[in-house]
């Protein structure tokens, strides 16, 4: 049971004759903050006796004998201004408690209306590998997609796969010219890369090299503005001197960022010219870029050696990324490259145009939206398409196959005027009733500040990365194992299941319990802690817990079965057991917000209180055979709660640690 929603609930038959509409008040009856005004706290009394020009004590104590509480709450409280306390009866809390435990959803009710959703996430580029910044999409979408079918919904994972764009045209090119048979033979998907990298560094070189002439002279410019701002006199006036002043730091700023781009731009272009074997390359391919997009170009039209290249191409390149998906533990409904869709393109733009959607704009077909300065392009001058025109066919065919009620896409917030654009034009194309939304997320930083890239300036390789957790986790894991007193208790292998579990259980749980909305700063140090809010902390509590179950030789089954009630005589059974029960109230906000870190957020307070129960209440050695019963039925619900939320993040527990 939600116990949030069925006090609302209640409260809402109470408030009919007060406020017509009381969605706005009911969220104001929330968890209390202190134990000490109760489990809730409902304080709506204050704003609504000031729209009734009533004291707001009077109307509180009104509502309050409207409300039927008595199976569910104690006698509610009514304190300081009007502020209603509710605290829950210790037998309705001791039922509950073992129907949860009863329960294999652990009392979280099942979703109504059941939707459907398409989650949009991870979609990588095939022949790159996949680096840190695909870390954020694929767990946060991995982790909506755990939590909105486990709540009852239809839910499908859609790895939308970047297999046919401008990086095909890069690597056809630089395969025809650049490549190492012996190293492709030996290892497809490295070679690829590698060729990649090298032409899209000299696709950068020329472009950075043509353009750098206009931005020395935008430089100029601008720093004969600032030189002539700074020649000027200091205004009598006070208000005109301090604009001037204002002006003259916004044109240094201006100036600043300039200056670091200018340099950045100079740095790759010497990067090239300092490396003799490049820059012979570079000399040798000067319409490099242009030769790139006439090789996917000609892959789009069906050149027969292009797609026997990219279909030779494709599955090892695949197979490199469901390596990563598989050490991830991260799985999908439905993985259609862009190519899939490649077909529906033009159809996609003449319909635009035909509905009066789209028109021409300097060669261009574009769609105009009402508030966007710039265009909505589905095809360019020269006849080619875009993600724009394949995103709109997705949505198309997406209808079309699951009919759902919203669509997800976890992309970066770099995409957010894309995404604007996108969902306005599938609007106004007749995908009206279908939800739209963008879970947008900020940017993984190294300690610096910036974004986390390697020690020579690389990006980041997501497959590095879960190398260095897990090993990192191996010396942890076998430094605590060797410092027990009686020596260590895990074999080598099971040092290394568990260093698997912890290592990438940390590595997303870093990730996970940030407001993905904010940039984050990575730190393996941080990440691996076995105190604070970190993984490794909460599969430290699970483990302590079955540790319990171990020690005392306890059939969990059996325990179940026992008619023993919950006791909560002591606060910390209480506190622990209240924590227990808000497992599907963390679970409803996390859904609603789209938001996991409210899972972490909860898992994270629920072992601070089994911690507290467990240094204050002894278990195996209880007092009394109920009590002892008891308590192992808290212990029993805490470890299978731990267990599914951190199931639900996509993360792993051990028995032992």
């Amino acid at each position: 049971m939600n116990v949030l929603d069925e006090l609302r609930s209640r409260f809402a038959v109470a408030l009919r004759d007060y406020a017509p509409e009381p969605a706005e008040l009911l969220d104001m009856i929330r968890p209390a903050q202190d134990a000490r005004f109760g489990d809730y706290q409902a304080n709506f009394a204050m704003p609504l006796g000031k729209r009734l020009s009533r004291p707001p004590r009077d109307v509180a104590a009104e509502i309050v004998a409207r409300v039927a509480l008595d199976d569910l709450c104690e006698t509610p409280e009514i304190a300081g201004p009007g502020f209603i306390n509710l605290r829950l009866r210790e037998a309705w809390l001791s039922r509950t408690l073992s129907e949860a435990l009863a329960d294999h959803r652990l009392g979280v009710p099942e979703a109504s209306p059941r939707r459907t959703y398409i989650v949009d996430f991870s979609a990588p580029n095939v022949a790159k590998p996949m680096h840190v910044g695909h870390i954020r999409s694929t767990v946060i979408g991995d982790s909506l997609c755990r939590l909105l079918a486990f709540l009852g919904h239809h839910t499908v994972g859609d790895n939308h796969i970047g297999d046919w764009g401008t990086q095909f045209g890069m690597i056809l090119y630089g395969y025809r010219h650049f490549c190492d048979e012996q190293a492709y033979r030996q290892s497809p998907v490295a070679e690829l890369a590698r060729l990649y990298r090298l032409v899209s560094q000299l696709v950068d070189y020329w472009e950075l090299k043509k353009s750098l002439p206009d931005k020395q002279s935008q430089f100029a410019a601008l720093e004969r503005e600032v030189a002539a701002a700074k020649t000027k006199g200091v205004p009598e006036d006070k208000k005109v001197a301090k604009e001037q002043a204002s002006e003259l730091r916004r044109v240094e700023a201006r100036l600043s960022e300039r200056r670091g781009e200018l340099a950045e731009q100079g740095a790759k272009i010497a990067a090239v010219e300092n490396d003799p074997p490049r820059a012979e390359l570079a000399v040798a391919h000067p319409e490099i870029g242009a030769a790139v997009l006439a090789e996917t170009a000609k892959l789009h039209a069906g050149d027969a050696e292009n797609r026997r290249l990219w279909r030779e191409f494709l599955p090892a390149c695949l197979e490199d990324i469901d390596v990563i998906y598989r050490r991830l533990g991260v799985r999908f409904d439905e993985t259609l490259g862009e190519s899939f869709y490649h077909d529906r393109l033009a159809q996609v733009a003449e319909d635009l145009e035909k509905r009066g959607l789209a028109r021409e704009s300097d060669g261009a077909l574009c769609v105009f939206l009402a508030g966007h300065a710039t265009p909505f392009i589905v095809r360019k001058q020269d006849g080619a398409f875009l993600y724009a025109t394949t995103d709109l066919a997705t949505i198309q065919y997406r209808m079309e196959r699951w009919s759902p009620d919203a669509i997800l896409y976890v992309v970066d917030h770099r995409q957010g005027l894309h995404f604007e654009q996108l969902f306005a034009t599938a609007r106004q194309w007749g995908y009206e009733q279908v939800e739209l939304q963008h879970i947008s997320f900020g940017t993984v930083l190294g300690e610096d500040g910036r974004p986390f890239k390697t020690r020579a300036g690389d990006t980041v390789g997501l497959s590095g990365l879960l190398d260095e957790a897990v090993s990192r986790a191996l010396r942890i894991v076998s430094e605590n194992d060797d410092a027990k007193p009686g020596g260590g208790e895990l074999s080598d292998e099971e040092r290394q299941h568990v260093a698997d579990i912890v290592g990438i259980g940390a590595l997303k749980y870093a990730d996970l319990s940030q407001n993905r909305t904010s940039d984050y700063v990575f730190s393996y140090d941080k990440m691996l802690a076995m105190n604070g809010n970190t993984a490794t902390y909460l599969q430290y509590a699970y483990a302590r817990v079955r540790s319990i179950f171990a020690k005392g030789e306890i059939e969990e089954a059996a325990l179940l079965a026992s008619g023993t009630p919950v006791a909560l005589a002591h606060p910390a059974e209480r506190a622990l057991a209240i924590e227990l029960l808000r497992f599907p109230e963390a679970l409803a906000q996390a859904a609603a917000d789209l938001r996991p870190n409210q899972i972490t957020s909860y898992l994270f307070e629920l072992a601070n209180r089994y911690s507290s129960f467990f240094d204050q209440c002894p278990v195996l050695k209880a007092e009394t055979e109920a009590l002892r019963q008891s308590r192992l039925k808290l212990c029993a619900l805490t470890a299978r709660t731990l267990k599914q939320g951190l199931h639900l993040l996509g993360i792993g527990t051990v028995e032992k640690m």
